[in-house]
């Protein structure tokens, strides 16, 4: 195949002394075939930019925001707001005159008189107090569980479980000590045992929150508190509140149904992330 110019046009001479570029490669009839050249369908014409590579966005190593650990007003009202409660009636069994922090405790306790006289007085007061102040095991507990529960399935819900787990396990506490009694194998005096705390409460969240996280987080969580509970069922120290501790228990891990609903059906609704 011969090429030739065109019979209006005159092919340009090569200069003497300039390089000859190697073709001894490239095919005939095939356009741009020469490193650099562009390709066949790209635009060749004055004020017309090429169109740039575009990056693969990368994907950023996000560190664990340790500050979720902790309530927030806006991200969990629920457990913010009664941890101001603690903090304030914490203040005041330290603070205020003995005498009057003793009645006010045996007013809110859930013993048997109280719980056959004024039910539902007790069962809200007892909670509202902090047995052994806000550096004790269930005061930190607390805060940590309540936060996690109430970030996956809400405030409500979270307080759902909380008198959920603090209800139940006071009366299957407080009512044998009742029964017992009337049957004369415990003194009079059992019906005005002190009874107040979070207890409850923070281990029927403990029990849900192990419902929701993974199970190299859940085995972990329910085998230490647990054990934890179980350590303090066998030294007798306090039997009644320590059974009270794993009924509580027990009960939050009957809410992962409904509470493993309950995320689900949040993770599905859209809405406004909140801090």
């Amino acid at each position: 195949m011969d090429r030739t110019a065109p019979a209006d046009k005159t092919a340009t001479p090569t200069p003497t002394g300039a390089p000859v570029p190697d073709v001894s490669e490239l095919l005939d009839g095939v356009p741009r075939q020469r490193p650099g050249g562009r390709g066949p369908c790209e635009s060749v014409g004055s004020g017309v930019r090429e169109p740039a590579a575009v990056e693969q966005p990368r994907r950023r190593l996000r560190a664990p925001r340790l500050w979720r650990l902790l309530p927030t007003p806006t991200g969990t009202p629920f457990t913010f707001g009664y941890a101001i409660v603690l903090c304030v009636t914490s203040l005041i069994s330290a603070y205020a005159d003995p005498a009057l922090v003793h009645a006010l405790l045996q007013g809110s306790s859930t013993d048997v008189a109280h719980l056959v006289r004024t039910p539902e007085l007790v069962l809200v007061g007892s909670a509202l107090w902090l047995a052994g102040g806000v550096a004790s095991p269930f005061a930190i507990g607390f805060v940590l569980v309540l936060t996690a529960l109430e970030r996956r399935i809400g405030g409500l819900r979270t307080a759902g479980v909380f008198l959920l787990g603090h209800v139940l396990a006071t009366l299957a506490t407080e009512v044998p000590v009742g029964l017992a009694v009337l049957a004369g194998q415990l003194p009079g005096s059992s019906l005005h045992r002190l009874d107040y705390g979070v207890s409850f409460g923070v281990a029927a969240g403990t029990g849900a929150l192990a419902g929701l996280l993974p199970l190299w987080l859940r085995v972990p969580l329910l085998v230490g508190f647990g054990g934890m509970l179980l350590q303090d069922l066998l030294a007798f120290t306090d039997p009644m509140t320590d059974w009270g501790h794993l009924i509580a228990l027990a009960i939050g891990v009957a809410t992962w149904p409904v509470v493993r609903r309950w995320q689900a059906r949040g993770a599905g609704s859209p809405g406004p992330v909140r801090s």
